[in-house]
């Protein structure tokens, strides 16, 4: 089941990114304490009454423009217009938000008429719920005057102030209420092994997909950011069912073109929240950047398996050093992905391809992999051995024992004396003792701590 998409629609400075940064900072459920897995707040999954979703923020003013609302911005009107098409479209709800202090602006009227046109779907598939969240209700008096927005046709505004919680609460309310018994299915019939192609724009993901496939299926162009969709394609490869997932190109928040672009994000989270496997392209010819470990870092997040393939090798001049020094700097920058395959190849020539899909298959079985009770806890008791567990203010940790109790990913139960003295340190030394038995190729391992019931 994939969690639905929350996205924050509104006109610029009406605080989406302090309402984004609200609901993350009170529900935010992924910890990041991996070292070196580089971070930005586009996206976040939050939780709110056994609900849990991706909230997305979407704001942003152009720095070029002093003043983006101002006579003759018509431009900068169309990109929040693009915004609000696409949201529409393509989230599974929406949060609109407009400024009680500055009142009704004819871009809010501007964005609630599309809104209201994609209400009604031509093919009667259902529309995304919207909630009207009047933001900047700081006071008493703000929140009387929000009913000025009835007019914008939503129903009844929702008074908050993102800035200090208030009403925020009984908005994530209302908003839980307008899912009801939404549930966002994964195609539950398709065993298929589902393989999504990320990275930045073009590095070549579209050529990889045409590639494996043979035919040209899909746009290619030089131009980054010509992939806005994600574009299933299903094969069969040695009798095994493959869906190739292709995606848009995802950058860095702060590179993120105003418009279409910053929503091919989102259907792009979407193809990662639904992949089994994940294919992150990396650029020879740049080499790794931030970027990269950020791309994978929204891989990671949702603990999705992992290859590294770095595409355009033809274009790199080579000797007998390039291949294992590139293999050192990609080890050294995604240090949080030390357990990944890494393949070089060339979409363009088609040097290497063949190994994709093998080595993607591969890592599926690892992902599926079960060790049984007894072998787990002969490597705990052997890893306890070598590194006894740390202590804190005077109490040591205790392991009891562990077993695996799910795959895919592979989850492992630890019973222990007190789960807050597990340090990350130490259960990535236990993870790593794991992976020397079983290498769990390309795939994340989750680690959950109990408090083991008999204790005092």
């Amino acid at each position: 089941m994939s969690r639905p998409i929350v996205a924050l629609v509104g006109r610029p400075n009406v605080g989406k990114s302090t309402l984004f940064n609200r609901i993350a900072g009170q529900r935010l459920a992924v910890v990041h304490e991996t070292p070196g897995t580089t971070r930005d707040r586009l996206v976040a999954e939050a939780e709110w009454r056994g609900l849990i979703f991706d909230i997305v923020d979407t704001g942003g003013i152009d720095p070029s423009q002093k003043d983006p609302l101002s006579i003759g911005s018509l431009q900068y009107i169309e990109e929040i217009r693009a915004h609000a098409e696409t949201a529409a479209r393509d989230a599974d709800a929406i949060l609109f938000i407009v400024d009680c202090q500055s009142g009704l602006n004819p871009v809010d009227e501007e964005v609630a008429q599309i809104l209201r046109r994609h209400q009604k779907r031509e093919d009667n598939s259902l529309s995304p719920p919207i909630l009207l969240v009047v933001n900047k209700c700081d006071n008493s008096a703000l929140k009387q005057e929000s009913v000025m927005f009835y007019s914008l046709g939503f129903g009844d505004p929702l008074p908050v102030s993102a800035l200090h919680g208030t009403g925020t609460g009984d908005m994530l309310d209302v908003l839980f209420q307008a899912f009801g018994d939404l549930t966002i299915l994964d195609d539950q019939e398709d065993d298929s092994i589902k393989i999504a192609i990320i990275g930045r724009p073009n590095v070549g993901k579209s050529s990889l997909l045409n590639k494996l496939l043979g035919e040209e299926r899909v746009i290619v162009s030089p131009i980054p950011g010509t992939t806005r969709d994600a574009v299933d394609t299903k094969l069969t490869y040695y009798g095994q069912e493959i869906t190739l997932i292709d995606t848009a190109g995802i950058r860095r928040r702060g590179r993120i073109e105003p418009g279409v672009e910053k929503y091919s994000v989102l259907r792009a989270l979407k193809a990662i929240d639904r992949a089994d496997v994940v294919a992150l392209l990396i650029d020879a010819t740049e080499g790794v950047i931030a970027q990269d470990a950020h791309v994978a870092g929204l891989a990671l997040d949702k603990l999705k398996s992992i290859v590294v393939v770095v595409n355009k090798w033809d274009a790199v001049a080579k000797d007998s050093h390039t291949m294992p020094e590139f293999t050192r700097q990609v080890r050294e920058h995604l240090n949080f992905l030390d357990y990944v395959p890494v393949l070089f190849i060339s979409a363009k020539t088609g040097q290497r391809v063949g190994s994709v899909l093998p080595t993607a298959v591969q890592v599926q079985e690892e992902r599926l992999r079960r060790v049984t009770t007894a072998d787990l806890n002969r490597i705990l008791r052997s890893a306890l051995d070598r590194h006894a567990p740390p202590s804190k203010a005077g109490k040591r940790l205790r392991i009891k024992y562990a077993s695996q109790v799910r795959t895919n990913p592979p989850t492992f139960l630890f019973h222990v004396n007190d789960p807050e003295l597990v340090h990350f340190s130490y259960a990535r030394y236990l993870e790593n003792q794991i992976r020397e038995n079983y290498s769990f190729l390309g795939t994340p391992l989750r680690f959950s701590f109990r408090k083991k019931s008999t204790d005092p």
